[in-house]
């Protein structure tokens, strides 16, 4: 996996259905303008922060549940030809006419990989973050992530992925650097974490928060302004 589009929604509650169809529908237009792997994971453990949170990414009501999704490509040549085929074929338009959501509250962008960590697998629940990172920490940000991955698959995770910012489009409503405070100098990281569940997941975090390894990792970032929450998969091409 070389190329990333993450997504992130605000979806009615009472739409989860419709909106997991729509997803399983439109699976097959992706796959065939070249997504590999196509993930929709619906808000299960989303808390209100006190600087950022998922709600506020995209201004989610009372009534609304957040979703973190994405989209992974071999590469990004092969994500832009996808996006020019999204928008011109007029099986997505007819599907667009449809959603069971607030487009305009959408925020989606592009983001490059600098750490996929792990076999995969079968995927029951994930963690889903959003983290504004100066740009001269990247190479900072890449040896923290890397040593948060060792701990994080030491307990039992089964996949952990970084990408960096790369096409990240400012929206009129709302977007990512929005919903991270991003600051000029700052790039949006677009991360998640699979687990085998969410009892799995559960688990490995108190171990994860009582190891002493964990309170040692020096955050190059500003850990106030992060975004997170616990996702379960409502649809996902590559479980199994």
């Amino acid at each position: 996996m070389a190329y990333v589009d993450g997504f992130v929604l605000a979806v009615p509650a009472a739409n989860k259905e419709a909106y997991r169809k729509q997803a399983a529908d439109a699976a097959p237009l992706f796959q065939e303008f070249g997504v590999r792997r196509h993930v929709e994971a619906w808000g299960d453990d989303v808390p209100d922060g006190k600087v950022t949170d998922f709600k506020g990414a995209v201004k989610a009501t009372p009534e609304e549940v957040v979703v973190f999704s994405w989209f992974e490509y071999p590469d990004r040549a092969t994500r832009d030809a996808a996006n020019e085929k999204i928008m011109s074929d007029p099986r997505m338009k007819a599907m667009g006419e449809a959603m069971s959501f607030d487009g305009k509250r959408m925020i989606y962008g592009g983001f490059a990989p600098i750490l996929d960590e792990g076999e995969g697998g079968a995927m029951g629940y994930l963690d889903g973050v959003l983290v504004a990172v100066p740009d001269d920490c990247k190479a900072d940000y890449r040896s923290f992530s890397a040593e948060h991955a060792a701990l994080f698959k030491e307990y039992g995770a089964r996949r952990v992925v970084d990408a960096w910012g790369d096409d990240v489009p400012d929206g009129k409503l709302t977007d990512f650097k929005g919903a991270v405070k991003a600051q000029a100098g700052e790039t949006v990281v677009f991360s998640w974490v699979e687990w085998p569940s969410k009892e799995a997941r559960a688990a490995a975090w108190g171990k994860i928060m009582a190891d002493p390894r964990m309170a040692q990792l020096k955050m190059p970032f500003d850990g106030k302004r992060v975004v997170y929450g616990g996702f379960a998969p409502i649809f996902d091409t590559g479980n199994g």
